[in-house]
């Protein structure tokens, strides 16, 4: 699947392989990728954040260093 410019929290959902809960879950926690809020509920994620956090989430081990 290739993202768009904007993507939708079910777009982004559908990538990750996930719900759009989990994502709603963490908006909240304020934790996972940076969104942006379209008006009083739209919420969208912009293609580079989502590829900026990707290659943040990177490891090389498991353990913690």
């Amino acid at each position: 699947m290739d993202l768009p410019e904007v993507v939708t929290p079910k777009q982004l959902a559908e990538y990750f392989q996930t719900t759009e809960a989990s994502l709603a879950q963490d908006r909240y926690l304020g934790r996972g990728v940076p969104f942006i809020k379209v008006g009083t509920k739209r919420v969208r994620y912009l293609r580079s954040d989502v590829l900026a956090y990707l290659e943040s989430q990177r490891r090389t081990q498991t353990g913690v260093a």
